[in-house]
């Protein structure tokens, strides 16, 4: 009888979501290892104690690995100060709710900003057309990008239902901001009555 092999259990990082021992490669292997730390120290004690790292580090030239370590360090800050930019970029937009009249009592509201925050646009659409039973669909904008468009005049809802959507992501800083855009009279001729 041959034996039954178990399959290996493989423990996931919560930050970059790599196998725990894969971090080191990734440019947020200070917030994982300081996650791993937290959560399993028998597993952070395999990998990084003094025993560990002096092992693993033994076949490499102090050269080598110092040149390692700087580059490492160098990836790490590229990477942090890259999530800073992008969480700067999403603090510093907002969220526009255009109210375009379509005729005199007829309203659709035109919902741009949102592609910044990793929103699917289409599935979003779906949710507004089923929410509040009305026609959506998503377009290109003036400034070709995408938003939505909702028949009617559900402004204040739709506002409440994006803020609640930001605030799950952890954006409750976002401005959602309502604007009204009214449709251009066309100007008639002066009529000139007959002398």
């Amino acid at each position: 009888m041959s034996e039954v092999l178990q399959p290996k259990e493989v423990i996931y990082c919560g930050i970059c979501s790599f196998p725990c021992e894969f971090c080191e490669f990734t440019p947020t292997f200070k917030k994982c290892k300081a996650w791993l730390q937290e959560n399993d120290e028998d597993l952070f004690n395999k990998l990084y104690s003094d025993e560990a790292l002096a092992t693993a580090t033994s076949s490499l030239t102090l050269e080598k690995a110092e040149k390692m370590e700087k580059e490492l360090q160098k990836k790490q800050a590229k990477e942090e100060a890259k999530q800073e930019r992008e969480l700067q970029k999403k603090l510093q937009s907002k969220v526009i709710l255009k109210r375009i009249e379509r005729t005199k009592r007829k309203h659709a509201i035109a919902i741009s900003g949102l592609e910044i925050f990793d929103i699917d646009m289409k599935k979003l659409a779906k949710t507004f057309a089923s929410k509040f039973a009305t026609g959506c669909s998503v377009t290109k904008g003036a400034d070709k990008k995408d938003e939505i468009v909702v028949q009617g005049d559900v402004g204040d809802a739709i506002e409440e239902y994006i803020q609640g959507l930001l605030k799950e992501k952890g954006l409750d800083d976002i401005k959602v901001e309502q604007v009204e855009e009214k449709k251009k009279k066309k100007a008639t001729a002066p009529v000139i009555a007959p002398q």
